[in-house]
């Protein structure tokens, strides 16, 4: 199958997933600098999900094109990366309106640990679908960086209910992990081509 309505779809729900997001901010009734105190959590809370949102759509945009062919199961593994991303407004929207508390922190570590591992599932199905000299694989190699994020989202989700900012300055210590740009994949298509 063709990947291109893979994307497409892919494409549209993240953007959906960002308007959401954006719309669940309220406008403060005040014209103050004050005034926009008390909704400072819900927007650090929704800059970092958009930080996560545009990472991962960033990085999903590159493995899908080193990918030749989809399968089903690569749909289905996709569906999956995407539901737990459209979790991210909920967990967004309830850490901040309850200014970081320990359950909703420690929730919001959650859906990222389960994107994330929903995220390398996508990849190796992607991997096993491709030809075995598939530069993808090789790009890709042992991905210590995905698997570094899972360890310390595991640990956020514990440190969030004993200090609940302290966990999200880890899930965003992993996001700046992250935003230094990852040239595996770029390097490989450039040497072999998808």
């Amino acid at each position: 199958m063709q990947k291109n309505r893979l994307e497409a779809f892919s494409d549209g729900v993240i953007a959906i997933i960002i308007t959401i997001m954006v719309l669940e901010m309220k406008v403060p009734h005040g014209t103050e600098l004050d005034d926009l105190k008390p909704i400072l959590p819900v927007f650090l809370s929704y800059v970092l999900s958009f930080i996560y949102i545009g990472i991962y759509w960033s990085n999903h945009h590159h493995l899908l094109h080193a990918t030749r062919r989809v399968s089903g199961g690569i749909l289905w593994a996709n569906l999956h990366l995407l539901f737990w991303l459209s979790l991210v407004p909920f967990v967004t929207g309830w850490m901040g309106e309850n200014h970081f508390a320990a359950l909703p922190a420690a929730l919001y570590g959650l859906v990222l640990l389960l994107a994330g591992v929903a995220y390398l599932v996508l990849q190796r199905a992607i991997v096993a679908r491709q030809d075995s000299d598939s530069s993808l694989a090789s790009a890709l190699g042992h991905d210590r960086k995905g698997k570094l994020s899972l360890v310390l989202y595991v640990v956020g989700i514990g440190i969030a209910f004993v200090s609940p900012w302290l966990a999200a300055a880890l899930y965003a210590l992993v996001a700046a992990m992250w935003l230094v740009p990852d040239r595996r994949l770029e390097r490989a298509l450039k040497e072999h081509g998808p």
